[in-house]
């Protein structure tokens, strides 16, 4: 899933090849990306797109006067640039492809989805707080007011486990399971400890880790192109996604737990004192 410092990158990107251009076709293959109905996915043709925003991991495509073309990428959606688009219209079809689009130069976009879990979704707004999952967003973590005061204050009265309230988009936009596993391991935090029982000190710890892991992720992923986003996202994660690797701190083996549609990982030895955490549906470490 692309999170706040992929997300971050695309918006680069398109800043800088879909700033000053023209959106001449925004063609749906897919119908069911579509979240809204008025005004119509016709409304964004024949404007300019004059800004590019992020809110958390939503994409928004501001155009000259008229509304937004906000887009969220879900867990298996991604955005594929094309200098040249194909001939034609798409045809619909089982693939993954969801939408097109096409600016004046040939040049334009696909927005595909893989898997049997259509979650990719597509918005014109003339706000972008009309979209719901825009309006319930927290603070972004890379806002410049977003201190370690403020952090304090959101995790104060939270009774949730680090890793469920860090992924609350409600609480912090833009951080998802890998992310919240980078964090916590530089943290060295477990992910079932309960967030309002941090001390002060491990408050600030958390609130560095956070600051620290996804400004360097922004920074890996700054300038790298649309397609290649994905990779050097995987290349860069040091415990998610690498159960059974070596920790890069420690060498000890990083473990994994399963849900029921996701799973995490950690390093025993960075930050459980060694205890291996049992499966989730139990909430407890084993013993």
């Amino acid at each position: 899933m692309p999170e706040l410092p992929e997300v971050e990158a695309l918006k680069d990107f398109l800043t800088e090849n879909l700033v000053g251009h023209e959106m001449v076709r925004v063609l749906p293959v897919a119908i069911s990306v579509l979240k809204t109905y008025d005004p119509p996915l016709t409304a964004v043709e024949g404007r300019e797109v004059v800004a590019v925003h992020r809110h958390g991991k939503f994409l928004d495509l501001e155009t000259d006067g008229g509304p937004h073309l906000v887009t969220h990428l879900a867990r298996a959606g991604w955005l594929h640039w094309k200098d040249r688009l194909p001939d034609g219209p798409p045809r619909p079809g089982k693939g993954p492809l969801a939408l097109r689009v096409a600016l004046e130069t040939g040049a334009g976009f696909d927005l595909t989805e893989a898997g049997t879990q259509k979650r990719l979704a597509v918005y014109v707004v003339a706000d972008p707080q009309e979209v719901p999952g825009i309006a319930r967003l927290g603070p972004d973590p890379l806002a410049e007011d977003f201190d370690g005061e403020r952090f304090a204050a959101l995790l104060k009265a939270e009774r949730r486990q680090l890793k469920g309230a860090l992924r609350d988009q409600t609480l912090i936009a833009g951080v998802g399971n890998a992310y919240s596993d980078e964090i916590l391991h530089a943290a060295r935090m477990s992910p079932f400890k309960l967030a309002a029982s941090l001390t002060p000190e491990e408050t600030e710890t958390l609130y560095r880790a956070l600051r620290t892991t996804l400004t360097e992720a922004v920074e890996r992923s700054r300038g790298v192109a649309a397609g290649r986003l994905k990779s050097e996202k995987k290349s860069g994660l040091r415990v998610h996604g690498r159960t059974g690797d070596p920790c890069p701190v420690c060498g000890d083996t990083i473990r994994e737990v399963s849900f029921s549609d996701s799973s995490l990982q950690y390093c025993p030895t960075c930050q459980t004192g060694g205890k291996l955490l049992a499966d989730r549906r139990l909430s407890r470490l084993l013993k």
